[in-house]
């Protein structure tokens, strides 16, 4: 099969065959390669973190501007910038978290993610994302400004 040797479940996306990737991973993936060929100046990847939230709809737009001033707030110094199409926070070039919305990969709930360079390790097992269904009360807000604090170290 021209050198492609293909094992029992491995999926090969060629014509007339399904892809094993989803209509939104696949786009995901185009959006995350214009990306990294786009400018990386701090200001263009404010515009495009800027750009990603603004491009929302109802309650994803809503979490992502709220978790947006909360993480800003947090930790100032933060670099900015699309991820994936998600609203990302750097240090260093390096995502520490992102914000994916629900609508994204049609899910029933927005997550906010750290990478696994953030600093959030306690003990052996430790949460690394987060579900939010609603608007943060100040409660959650405390709580988001504390991990994104603990996230940089």
């Amino acid at each position: 099969m021209n050198g492609i040797t293909l094992y029992p479940g491995h999926m090969a996306e060629t014509q007339g065959t399904k892809s094993a990737f989803s209509a939104e991973e696949r786009a995901a993936m185009k959006q995350r390669a214009a990306e990294l060929k786009a400018s990386t100046t701090r200001e263009a990847g404010a515009k495009a973190l800027a750009d990603a939230i603004a491009n929302m709809t109802g309650l994803d737009r809503e979490l992502a501007q709220q978790l947006h001033e909360v993480i800003i707030a947090a930790v100032p110094e933060f670099g900015q910038k699309t991820y994936y199409g998600f609203p990302a926070y750097t240090i260093n070039e390096k995502t520490i978290l992102f914000f994916k919305p629900a609508a994204k990969f049609k899910e029933r709930y927005a997550t906010l993610a750290f990478e696994a360079i953030a600093h959030l390790d306690d003990g052996t097992m430790w949460p690394t994302s987060y579900a939010v269904t609603a608007p943060l009360t100040a409660a959650q807000k405390k709580v988001v400004t504390e991990l994104v604090k603990k996230a940089v170290g």
